[in-house]
């Protein structure tokens, strides 16, 4: 039977396309197929890769072993849409700033083909949350996660008032720019930037972070991973609300609605190339950071 990668990448960046031409070549030399989605195909219409073939996006990863993406988190997290639920594994080779998610960076790319071409790598499970949006009694939308749910207002002059329960129990009452309900895959992300701690991915929890609120306790709270949470947008409040999944998946608020936020039992599965533990990762992390941010200072 034929090996087939299912392969996700930025395709507007000129590096993006050269690297994904040499995986693609060294895949199809090791006898590898590489499949692109549709939508992702007709990105990279006018750019020669080499051979691929083209699946429907909601079946993008059957006969696959593995998502492989060239990109930053965001890409990743794009990859993570086909990977969720599926035993197809998410590979991330970072080709933006950060890259948490990311496995690989991108001086690593061809030693990270060659562990895909000898399956050479171990797999983490990491849980993603489910959120179902109620208004009026009527449940009008449901998505997931793998970051983070963010609850924020819509318009920028104003905030937005919400009432916030945790196992069915209210905890407080915020006016705020948002609340954010974070995986510990997410907690490095957006949480981690609105004051949230960092938590270790092996971690079994939710974490629930106000952002930018107006209140006595208005701290970050870390919670059981079977414990369910909520976020209501108060009735007779100016400020709508607006609802993001990972930053991809959007959802209108209007006064009332009801976001209600718990564990999934649908994972995504992540590929680790090597065993050095999350410590490493974080410091390693951190110092591309920092000297991202220096090296910014000195270009000015």
């Amino acid at each position: 039977m034929t090996r087939r990668i299912l392969l996700v990448a930025h395709p507007t960046r000129p590096e993006v396309v050269e690297i994904a031409r040499g995986v693609v070549a060294r895949l199809t030399e090791a006898g590898i197929e590489v499949a692109l989605a549709k939508d992702e195909a007709a990105a990279f219409a006018s750019i020669d890769i080499g051979p691929v073939v083209t699946a429907d996006p909601s079946q993008a990863t059957n006969g696959c072993e593995l998502v492989c993406v060239l990109g930053g988190d965001g890409t990743i997290l794009r990859g993570a849409e086909h990977a969720r639920g599926t035993q197809a594994p998410l590979l991330g080779v970072n080709l933006g700033h950060v890259g948490f998610l990311a496995e690989a960076e991108c001086e690593d790319v061809a030693a990270t083909v060659d562990h895909i071409v000898r399956r050479t790598y171990v797999v983490e499970e990491r849980m993603t949350l489910d959120v179902v949006v109620h208004h009026d009694g009527r449940r009008v939308e449901s998505s997931w996660a793998l970051n983070e749910v963010s609850v924020e207002k819509a318009a920028r002059e104003r905030m937005i008032e919400v009432t916030v329960e945790i196992d069915g129990r209210p905890l407080s009452t915020w006016g705020c720019d948002g609340v954010l309900v974070a995986t510990p895959t997410g907690s490095t992300a957006y949480a981690f930037s609105a004051g949230g701690p960092v938590i270790w991915p092996d971690v079994e929890a939710i974490l629930m972070v106000p952002n930018s609120a107006h209140a006595l306790f208005a701290r970050p709270v870390v919670v059981g991973p079977r414990s369910r949470l909520a976020v209501e947008v108060i009735r007779g409040t100016q400020g709508h609300g607006v609802m993001w999944c990972d930053g991809r998946r959007q959802v209108d608020l209007p006064p009332g609605a009801r976001i209600e936020v718990c564990r999934s039992n649908t994972s995504v599965r992540l590929a680790r190339l090597n065993a050095s533990p999350f410590t490493d990762r974080l410091v390693a992390k951190f110092d591309l950071s920092v000297a991202g941010w220096r090296g910014n200072g000195r270009d000015r």
